[in-house]
């Protein structure tokens, strides 16, 4: 109990703070921000909670956790001083939506498994936008504003729950959707115009993402780690370019590959 009362202290003193913040007499630049304006930082702080994560960094993800729920309470204070919803409506919202979602918990409904789990909440939320008169679409709640990659997932995922899918386990037929649109990009390389091109290609990414999917790998996460070991051993190759005392300019691509190798095989 008395570690509940001293988190419910800190949460309330931490709402304070930024009310106080947001005061007549608080910080200027607190006090200019609105929705539109955070919606970078919220972003921003997603990702380095992600990094921090990736890292194992455990501090720094203590620190990014409290960063990020810094953003839902900015907002949260925010719409209190323009009447639209306080944090007492956001956490209330939140605990109804978690006991609602979880009837298997806190209902009398049995799960086998995370399938089943899965499979109930998608048709809880299909049945809440219906009672709100909302769109009840496979694809509805799919924010349009999503990293491409992770809504390409989302999309394909959520298509996949009536059944428009190949059989689960089978890459075959997914490995030769891939394979087609690379036929198809080749030929509008060869003979149409730039838009063309695009969207061949646009068609190609989208049919890796689900490849991604049927291969149980995260595509976000996944292309992510690419960049982060590109970046790495490009970082090698720039050593050992400026160990040579040669410029850039001086190497072959052919060169640049050997020092990239190199870097490969460490």
């Amino acid at each position: 109990m008395q570690e509940e009362k001293a988190m419910s202290e800190k949460f309330v003193r931490l709402v304070e703070v930024m009310k106080r913040l947001r005061a007549p007499d608080g910080c200027p630049w607190d006090r200019e921000q609105d929705y539109m304006s955070l919606r970078r930082y919220i972003i921003e702080e997603a990702y380095e909670l992600i990094q921090a994560i990736e890292s194992q960094n455990i501090p720094n993800m203590c620190e990014e956790c409290g960063d990020l729920m810094l953003q839902v309470v900015f907002i949260s204070c925010m719409a209190e001083e323009r009447g639209d919803f306080t944090i007492s409506n956001v956490m209330e919202g939140l605990i109804n939506k978690l006991v609602r979602r979880h009837p298997h918990v806190f209902g009398d409904i049995s799960v086998k498994d995370s399938d089943d789990v899965l499979r109930n909440w998608e048709q809880i939320k299909t049945a809440e936008r219906k009672g709100k008169d909302e769109d009840s679409s496979y694809m509805a709640g799919i924010p349009r504003g999503m990293p491409a990659l992770l809504r390409a997932y989302r999309i394909q995922e959520r298509a996949a729950k009536p059944g428009f899918d190949w059989p689960k386990g089978d890459t075959a037929p997914v490995l030769a959707k891939v394979e087609e649109e690379v036929a198809e990009l080749k030929e509008a390389m060869a003979c149409k115009g730039k838009e063309d091109v695009a969207e061949e290609l646009g068609d190609l990414i989208f049919a890796a993402v689900n490849l991604s999917r049927h291969l149980g790998i995260d595509p976000e996460i996944n292309l992510h780690r690419a960049c982060e070991k590109f970046d790495a051993r490009f970082r090698d190759v720039e050593k050992s370019v400026e160990k040579s005392g040669r410029p850039w300019k001086d190497y072959t691509l052919d060169e640049l590959d050997g020092f990239w190798k190199e870097a490969k095989n460490k």
